[in-house]
């Protein structure tokens, strides 16, 4: 049980220069003992509100120095704090806040909001256990309008999809990695640096000039996979499901996609997807 969506910002202030971290947090505990259930004994029981409060309390006194780190205390917290306590899991993700520019100037305290994909993180932990760290991006919507095809399926009497090796592909994406046992990993460095959402939309488009072919769903996140283990030596596995957006049944020999049967529309549901997990043999096989 636990307490989800505890929303807040954190505003830090250096002078006139100011830094905000809007977050929502989920945290859920494991009791050692199921007396509430079986037997309405409430002793044990942890209110939600005082996670809340808990959760609130360690972002003032702690600070949020990366959403990570913030996920690692939380879970400390609870594990070394209260002895019934068997399991801990707590999910944060960020509000993409960015610093405004003005012919390039950063602006000292205004931001823009800026929807390209958001960060989270999940962070847990067993009684006398590891304390497990992973992250992630979701919500990351990408467009090819060429380059992708879909042709060779197994067919059926029950088969309608045409064979195309060239049509329009769009995706929402939901990409989350394993850091493994939280180590002193400087996860904003990963995230920024080593650049792992452009190493997202790298594989996805191809070279700028030419683009890449995508024979299929699964071929172009396997590539991205591969692409972010390559490149992010601190990432033993990457889970990447994925959505597609766009109806895949409509050829790209036409330029206008607006109305009678020429009709290309993104639909919540029915939608595709496909799930693919790739590991370092090391990390596997333990």
């Amino acid at each position: 049980y636990g307490k989800n969506t505890i929303k807040f910002l954190r505003l830090k202030r250096e002078g006139k220069k100011h830094f905000v971290k809007e977050v929502e947090v989920c945290t859920h505990l494991r009791l050692t003992s199921a007396h509430e259930y079986l037997e309405g004994n409430n002793a044990a029981v942890i209110p939600t509100d005082t996670i809340k409060n808990i959760v609130l309390v360690l972002a003032k006194k702690n600070g949020i120095q990366t959403i990570e780190q913030f996920a690692i205390d939380i879970c400390k917290h609870f594990m070394t704090t209260f002895c019934q306590v068997a399991y801990v899991k707590t999910y944060v993700q960020e509000v993409p806040w960015q610093r405004l520019q003005e012919n390039g100037v950063p602006h000292i305290h205004s931001f823009i909001c800026v929807p390209e994909g958001i960060r989270f993180c999940e962070a847990e932990q067993c009684k006398n256990g590891p304390l497990v760290v992973f992250a992630g991006i979701k919500d990351l919507k990408l467009m090819k309008t060429t380059l992708s095809g879909f042709e060779g399926f197994h067919k059926s009497e029950h088969t309608t999809l045409p064979e195309r090796n060239d049509r329009i592909l769009c995706g929402e994406l939901f990409c989350k990695w394993s850091y493994g046992e939280c180590k002193d990993f400087d996860f904003d460095c990963i995230w920024y640096m080593n650049k792992v959402r452009e190493c997202v939309i790298e594989a996805f488009s191809g070279p700028p000039d030419c683009g890449e072919y995508s024979p299929s769903y699964q071929k172009t996140v396997n590539s991205i996979q591969m692409l972010i283990l390559s490149k992010v030596s601190q990432v033993p596995s990457f889970h990447a499901p994925r959505r597609a957006l766009a109806h895949p049944c409509l050829g790209n020999d036409i330029d206008v996609f607006l109305c009678s049967s020429q009709v290309l529309i993104p639909v919540e549901a029915p939608y595709g997807s496909c799930t693919c997990t790739l590991g370092r043999k090391r990390f596997l096989a333990a």
